[in-house]
């Protein structure tokens, strides 16, 4: 897994790639949401368009970071989840996180 963050707005774009099966980039994604957090930014989208698959850590990280940002009194939202919805949908995830088709979708509804 790899991952970019960028500000658009004020909003925190977590631009993620790969396989997510934990290891330390889930670590290193944990500390920017944190990081960004401090930064008293609470609105993120993480856009999923680049994943290629994700096992149940990758689940556990999204949802660890969507507990972070909600307890920080922040909104999370979801963004291109088109290759991993089968896992959301199975897992019964798809009814916890906000998501939507594109980024831009997903930055409008901060609006």
């Amino acid at each position: 897994m790899k991952f970019e963050d960028f500000l658009e707005n004020d909003i925190v774009v977590l631009d993620v790639s790969g396989k997510i099966m934990g290891g330390e980039e889930t670590t290193m994604f944990h500390g920017k949401i944190h990081e960004y957090i401090t930064l008293n930014k609470k609105k993120f989208v993480i856009d999923l368009a680049k994943v290629d698959w994700m096992n149940s850590i990758g689940l556990g990280m999204l949802i660890s970071a969507f507990t972070t940002v909600k307890n920080a009194g922040g909104r999370l939202v979801l963004a291109n989840i088109t290759k991993i919805e089968s896992v959301l949908t199975i897992t019964r995830l798809i009814t916890v996180f906000e998501h939507y088709d594109s980024r831009k979708e997903a930055l409008k509804s901060f609006k």
